[in-house]
């Protein structure tokens, strides 16, 4: 994700370099890496590396996970990452939905929760209501919640307006480093302020993160829901690319990554997907316009009209295609997650047309889905673990 490979040996980097090795730490997994690798990848000296990777183990982010054969000398300690040294929570609040998950370091969930949400209810009242989902997923035996199905109720926060909660002992145990929150956009993810909300223009200018920060007492980081699956996609792709992820569920929009990193654009507006107008004299969109690829494509969910919907969701695709010139349209959300093949099948076919009459690139793009809404919960915690590891595209509470 858009970082270099090279490290620097200078004092005042030594952080940079350290998440440089952590990172290669996360990527070799359970395999684990030698130090001598770790000098190799990463351009540091085998002193530097011996050092960062010191400290890591005395602050329990690595250890040794047994050793290698070599070509000389004697077989070559092999250091992997520790994934339960560090949790962070994913919080995806949808219009009428809200989705967590805690993920440990590798990015492995290990906890998950689902509940309804009225997002056209007072903020305080739904930033009360995650505060105490995140409550929840901290408090479940074991980090074994798995949402209303097979999880008690967990602890509802205080009144709007009390002193935030005093942070649980399931925190202190888990190190939970923070919580990502992905959002419906147009917001300032710098800021963690939204603000008008496609169909909830009530919350434009609320401090969402300062917010739940408050409640959780917890960092916060905050970005649209899109962006956040897209970071989450890209993390783990295995080198720069160009794609988009196109989440159709109850609205329609895109997370757009280009060279390996989110592209947000200057005030995050970026990857408005839905209001694209694709129809002049089309039906009204809840933003007002016309014609928008949103109310088309959710008009056609609503008949039941599989095909149609992917078929406009297509349109949309090969105007990105054309546009962007990208390698991959990813596809996720609950409405695709009920019928995956078709969408996919859809999607591709409207895009292969398009490019095969068009002339774009040299071959179709790869048109995959990533599942349903568990995507942009699991990228909302990459907000948070991403920068630990070096990576482009996360962010600080």
């Amino acid at each position: 994700m858009n970082r270099s490979n090279t490290g620097a040996n200078l004092p005042t980097l030594r952080s940079h370099n350290a998440a440089l090795v952590l990172d290669l730490l996360r990527v070799a997994g359970e395999r684990g890496i030698s130090r001598l690798e770790l000098a190799e990848r990463t351009g540091l000296t085998p002193q530097a590396v011996s050092k960062i990777t010191a400290r890591l183990r005395a602050e329990g982010l690595a250890t040794e996970a047994g050793h290698r054969a070599s070509t000389g000398g004697k077989p070559r300690t092999v250091l992997r990452l520790v994934p339960d040294a560090g949790h962070a929570v994913g919080l995806h609040l949808d219009r009428d939905e809200l989705t967590l998950v805690l993920v440990d370091l590798a990015g492995v969930t290990v906890a998950s929760r689902t509940a309804p949400l009225d997002f056209g209810a007072p903020a305080a009242e739904v930033v009360a209501a995650a505060a105490g989902e995140v409550a929840a997923v901290l408090a479940g035996p074991d980090g074994a919640a798995t949402g209303p199905g097979g999880a008690e109720p967990g602890p509802r926060t205080s009144a709007p307006g009390s002193p935030p909660r005093a942070a649980s002992p399931a925190r202190a145990s888990r190190n939970v480093l923070g919580v990502g929150v992905a959002a419906p956009g147009p917001l300032d993810h710098l800021g963690g302020v939204l603000h008008r909300v496609t169909g909830f223009p009530q919350w434009d200018g609320f401090p969402l993160r300062e917010a739940l920060a408050a409640r959780t007492g917890l960092p916060v980081v905050v970005d649209k829901d899109t962006n956040a699956a897209a970071l989450g996609l890209a993390l783990r792709a295995d080198g720069p690319e160009d794609f988009a992820y196109l989440h159709l569920g109850t609205g329609l929009g895109a997370g757009l990554v280009l060279g390996g990193a989110v592209h947000r654009g200057a005030r995050t507006g970026a990857g408005e997907f839905g209001h694209q107008t694709v129809a002049l004299d089309g039906p009204v969109c809840s933003c007002g316009g016309r014609g928008c690829i949103e109310a088309l494509c959710l008009a056609a969910v609503a008949d039941g009209d599989v095909a149609e919907a992917a078929r406009v969701l297509g349109t949309g695709a090969a105007n990105l295609v054309g546009l962007l010139d990208i390698d991959r349209v990813v596809l996720g959300g609950r409405t695709v997650g009920a019928d995956p093949d078709a969408y996919v099948r859809g999607v591709r076919a409207v895009v292969g047309e398009r490019v095969r009459r068009d002339g774009i690139g040299a071959a179709v793009p790869l048109v995959t889905t990533a599942g349903g809404d568990r995507p942009v919960a699991e990228g909302a915690a990459q907000l948070v673990l991403a920068p630990l590891f070096g990576r482009v595209g996360g962010g600080t509470g």
